[in-house]
């Protein structure tokens, strides 16, 4: 079993100040912080995922501060960082074909947003035959809005890691 540590869009938008602020983005970032430390000294594999929305949207525009990886998860030389448009990290990228040659065959998955593409790059994994570990404790929403509710993030959260549970990751 070769892991790879695949870190979704922790871009600044998220963050206090961005303009798509998510729920309690610093202990997540905090977490993933860890595990990146935790993946040099192993010498696995870093793998960070930067999303671009197109220039009409109003956050992860290309060439903005809003859109750029957290400096305090900076990648560093050797690390990856692979563009995606999409919330499926594997959709019109080279992930899958750059985690294959490495030989990866596990993803430990963390990052933002955890019912956007966190959700659908986990779900994604099992087509592409990888088994996930999904950091929960990793991983940022925020609260969303259905016929007139606003459902808590704290809610989101878990509904989201439970529903991946078991079948797509084994979550940590």
């Amino acid at each position: 079993m070769k892991e790879a540590l695949l870190i979704i869009d922790v871009q600044n938008d998220y963050f206090p100040g961005g303009t798509n602020e998510l729920h309690n983005p610093y202990e997540a970032e905090d977490r993933i912080r860890e595990l990146i430390a935790e993946s040099r000294e192993c010498d696995r594999p870093v793998i960070y995922i930067q999303h671009f929305n197109p220039p009409d949207d109003y956050f992860f525009i290309e060439s903005t501060p809003g859109a750029e990886i957290s400096d305090r998860i900076r990648p560093e030389a050797g690390d990856r960082v692979i563009v995606k448009h999409y919330p499926n990290s594997f959709l019109k990228t080279e992930l899958d074909e750059y985690l294959r040659s490495l030989g990866v065959d596990t993803l430990i998955v963390c990052g933002m947003m955890t019912h956007m593409c966190v959700d659908t790059t986990v779900r994604a994994a099992m087509d592409y035959g990888y088994q996930v570990k999904l950091v929960a404790d990793a991983c940022a929403t925020m609260d969303l809005e259905t016929d007139g509710e606003t459902i808590p993030a704290e809610i989101v959260q878990k509904t989201f890691i439970a529903s991946l549970e078991g079948v797509f990751a084994t979550v940590i």
